[in-house]
Order: C-alpha cells, then sequence, then structure tokens
C-alpha cells in the first residue's frame, strides 16, 4: 500500500512515524520550503503523549518539554484558586502518560528526525483519480501515485475540497493573543510551574510552562470582535489595546500580556462538522477533518490520536474498510470534543455572580472531564474496534 499524506506537521509526521512502525512506507510532501512551526507551544496531555512515547519518542521529549505541577483555575482580579487538580507524577500514574509543554519546533523536530521521507516545496494543487489510486498534481508541474492521500494540511486544506465541500469554518466572536515570556519577567506570578486559567468577565488567559519551566507560553482570549474582518485570521494590533483590554485583572496577567511581543491576534475558529471524512481512498486526518477551538489544549492531541488511529487501521484491514472504520472511531470523539469547547470557551467567560459561582462549583468535578478526554486509549480502540 502506498500512502501519501499532504502536510508535514504534527499530524503529518506522526502519521508517516505510526505507519512505518506498522510496516507501511509513508511519503510526506509538505508545501514549504523548511518546516516551521506554527504558533509558539503545545500542551500534550496523556492521550497524545502516551501515543509519542509508545513510538519510541520518549526520552526526547522528556529532554525539552516541562510537566507542569498543577491545572489550576483562578479568579481573574483577585487571583484566588477556585479549583485545581494535581499533574507531575500523580497524574501519569493516573493516565499512563505524562504532560509536557513543549515548545512546537522542538515537536516537530523530533518528528521529522525520526520519520525521515518528509519531501519539503511540494505544493498540492490537486487530487485526480488515476485506476485504483490516486495522483497528486504539484504546483512545480511534477506529479505522485498513491493507493491512500491523506489530507493533513491544516484548517486550510487543499485535499478536503476532493471529500467535502461544508465550508471551511465558522468564527467563534472571540480573538486570542499570544506570546512566549521568561518566568523571570512575571514577579507576581503564583505556581509558575503550573498549567492555570485566570477566568474572568469576556475572557481568560491560559498559560503553562515549556522547555525548562523558565518560560511560559499563553494564550489571552477575549470576547470580541463580533464579526472578523477580512480573510486572514490574525489582525495587527497595538500595544496600548492588548494592555487595555485586561485593565484590572490580576497584575499576573497584566504582566504577561504586557511582555508580549507578538502584537497580533488571532481569530479563533471552529470547523463546521463534515458530511464525512473519506471519499474512496483520499481521508482527512486533524485540523483538515475537524478544527477546534484551543479551551480543551486538545487540537494537536486529537490530530495525534488520527494519525495513530489511521496507522492501526490501515495496518489491519483493506484500503476501504480501513478508511471507513477510521471514520467511525474518530467523528464521534472529535464532535464531542468539539462541541464542549465552545462550551467552555462561554463558561470561562462568564462575569462575577450566580453563574460564575455555579461554574466554579462544577470545576470542582474537572476530574470528569480530564478523564474522558485524557484517559482516552487511542491504540487500544482502534485495536478493539
Amino acid at each position: 500500500m502506498a500512502v501519501a499524506i499532504v502536510g508535514g506537521g504534527i499530524g503529518g509526521l506522526t502519521l508517516a512515524l505510526a505507519l512505518r512502525e506498522r510496516g507501511i512506507r509513508a511519503e510526506v510532501y509538505e508545501r514549504s520550503a523548511e518546516l516551521r512551526e506554527i504558533g509558539a507551544a503545545v500542551a500534550l496531555s496523556a492521550n497524545g503523549s502516551r501515543v509519542l512515547a509508545g513510538l519510541g519518542l520518549r526520552d526526547e521529549l522528556d529532554a525539552c518539554s516541562a510537566v507542569p505541577t498543577e491545572l489550576v483555575y483562578r479568579h481573574w482580579r483577585g487571583g484566588h484558586r477556585v479549583a485545581a487538580y494535581p499533574v507531575g507524577e500523580a497524574y501519569e500514574k493516573r493516565f499512563a502518560g505524562p504532560y509536557f509543554g513543549v515548545h512546537r519546533a522542538d515537536l516537530q523536530r523530533i518528528l521529522a528526525g525520526a520519520c525521515g521521507n518528509v519531501h519539503l516545496g511540494r505544493r498540492v494543487t490537486g487530487v485526480v483519480e488515476d485506476g485504483a489510486g490516486y495522483r497528486l498534481e504539484f504546483a512545480d508541474g511534477g506529479s505522485e501515485t498513491a493507493d491512500v492521500v491523506v489530507g493533513a494540511d491544516g484548517v486550510h486544506s487543499t485535499v478536503r475540497a476532493w471529500v467535502d465541500d461544508m465550508p471551511l469554518a465558522r468564527y467563534s466572536g472571540s480573538s486570542g493573543f499570544r506570546g512566549l515570556v521568561p518566568v523571570a519577567h512575571l514577579p507576581s506570578l503564583p505556581d509558575a510551574g503550573a498549567i492555570q486559567f485566570w477566568m474572568g468577565p469576556g475572557g481568560h488567559l491560559l498559560h503553562y510552562p515549556i522547555g525548562d519551566g523558565s518560560v511560559v507560553n499563553f494564550l489571552a482570549v477575549l470576547d470580541e470582535p463580533a464579526n472578523w474582518p477580512g480573510e486572514s485570521w490574525t489582525e495587527d494590533i497595538p500595544r496600548e489595546r492588548i494592555d487595555a483590554a485586561f485593565e484590572g485583572w490580576h497584575p499576573a496577567v497584566r504582566e504577561m500580556v504586557g511582555a508580549t511581543t507578538l502584537l497580533q491576534r488571532w481569530g479563533l475558529f471552529g470547523q463546521h462538522p463534515l458530511n464525512r471524512w473519506h471519499r474512496g481512498g483520499v481521508v482527512l486526518l486533524g485540523d483538515a477533518a475537524h478544527a477546534m477551538l484551543p479551551h480543551h489544549g486538545q487540537g494537536a492531541n486529537q490530530t495525534i490520536e488520527d494519525a495513530v488511529t489511521l496507522a492501526e487501521c490501515l495496518a489491519a484491514d483493506s484500503r476501504d474498510a480501513a478508511l471507513a472504520r477510521y471514520e467511525k472511531l474518530r467523528r464521534p470523539r472529535t464532535r464531542a470534543i468539539q462541541r464542549s469547547s465552545w462550551v467552555a470557551n462561554a463558561l470561562l467567560h462568564v462575569p462575577d455572580g450566580p453563574a460564575a459561582d455555579a461554574r466554579d462549583v462544577a470545576l470542582g468535578r474537572i476530574e470528569e472531564t480530564l478523564e474522558w478526554i485524557h484517559g482516552h486509549d487511542a491504540v487500544a480502540t482502534a485495536e478493539r474496534g
């Protein structure tokens, strides 16, 4: 079976490595002339890190990742702890995998070095049926054939148009600011080693340590603008508007957003549920199939789950049976997490009062959410299903 993977991001590289582990060679075609990270960092929860450890990458991830001490929810202004859940050793014992904060460039470097067969500067412009297989057409005039084509090419997927013509995405009504900030620049920050949500009226801020723990990655989210301007998913914004958006918040939050050098905001978009994930031997993976809001930290982790599930199905079944089983296994789970991430966006942003009090009580049961998301074993599920 010849497999062509379109896209050299986390999903495409993980799939290539998982297929190789199962005796199937895959070629990865990446449009960029070099592998470049998109975004600053990745939070690998146990459902993702367990897969990567199973592919032999645990030691390399250990060497460049931070392990948060706790998951903490805090009040936006007072900073008091609303709810907390231990991470570290207790988390790994519970979910059979660590929680890692890792720079996206390091994760991509590890995956690319392990899987090989990555062809850079190959932008796919179309997919054409070619007998029982498919022909990929490239912008440079070349072409390649394969029995299976995997669209791991992100939210702006070229391959998706061949599978499903649903609209690309829908704007959530929220936008985010990002940044990497040295802990030394955050004198007011409590528990710098924890993954923390600061929850407030109309917005929240999430941060966690990465690398050796001396730097935190943050995403600050606001319920604005009401409508996203233009086609680009980013918009330049002056520093004073970023600072003004969090006026009155805890000093640690203001220090963090004030230290960012990325004077842009990202529109947060979610994918409309697709009618199908595959047509014939062409199949979608990751953000190409289910772009989701980041409030559960599951974008990369669900892509990793997709990759190992697809690899397991292709190794066990005929092509058509494998793709049907993959879709059956993955669509319900990713759709549930998509829906939950939209609900989480609203709950994190309620103003002080009865609604916030009810949410805070519910956060005392955060273990239930962690169980169904972080406790999922994609390999065992694919083997059973």
